[in-house]
């Protein structure tokens, strides 16, 4: 017998709608702890329903704030998808990951992130571009916002076009053409642990059963 509660229940049948939705309660106060040039962290004091739905209660709620960040599955004609080795500080991990930055330009968007960092980690361009994943990696802890983008059509770009010089865990990135099949199988054994790499591959490979045909348009915000 299910726990749940009949009104928390969504009705099952082709009207059910189920889909994320922009949502903001009330914040009585709100302190900002700590400011980087990324990064900030902030507690808000939310009003929440209180016991049975009466009245409210406000409750502490720490966060980081993040500008958000973009990667690129990059999938050549082989059906071959990149990953690039970097060492992460924070897990004391090297982690094989897609390339990937944060959404730092100016006036920069999801996808723009994207294309600057398949040519400034990997020196490639594509010709297509769809996006296959939208996901908030940690949202009880902070509002970063991840866009995960397939990249088709590959080419070069020449080294004298390519006005970025690589540093700190940049420097010494290793890269590898996995098939996307086998990329898939990493992910299954848990061998691959970067969360944008992880959905990214299982998106892919769930988008190619019908040719990539229902993937998104991406649009910029």
């Amino acid at each position: 017998m299910s726990d749940t509660h009949p009104a928390d229940t969504v009705p099952s049948g082709a009207d059910a709608k189920i889909a994320d939705a922009p949502e903001s309660w009330p914040v009585e106060r709100s302190v900002e702890r700590f400011r980087s040039h990324k990064v900030g962290m902030r507690t808000d004091w939310v009003e929440m329903p209180g016991p049975g739905g009466r009245g409210t209660n406000p409750a502490a709620r720490d966060y980081m704030e993040h500008p958000g960040a973009a990667a690129a599955l990059a999938l050549d004609d082989a059906g071959r998808v990149l990953l690039q080795r970097q060492y992460r500080h924070a897990t004391r991990h090297l982690l094989w990951e897609l390339p990937a930055g944060i959404i730092d330009g100016d006036g920069e968007g999801p996808l723009a992130t994207a294309r600057r960092e398949l040519v400034e980690e990997a020196g490639l361009r594509a010709e297509s571009w769809y996006e296959l994943a939208d996901f908030f990696p940690s949202p009880g802890f902070s509002d970063e916002r991840i866009h995960v983008f397939l990249a088709r059509g590959l080419s070069e770009v020449p080294a004298e076009e390519i006005d970025f010089e690589r540093e700190h865990e940049e420097a010494g990135l290793v890269a590898a053409w996995v098939p996307l099949e086998d990329a898939v199988r990493l992910v299954m054994e848990g061998r691959l642990h970067n969360g944008a790499t992880v959905i990214g591959v299982l998106a892919a490979h769930a988008a190619s059963r019908d040719g990539f045909a229902g993937l998104r348009e991406p649009v910029e915000p």
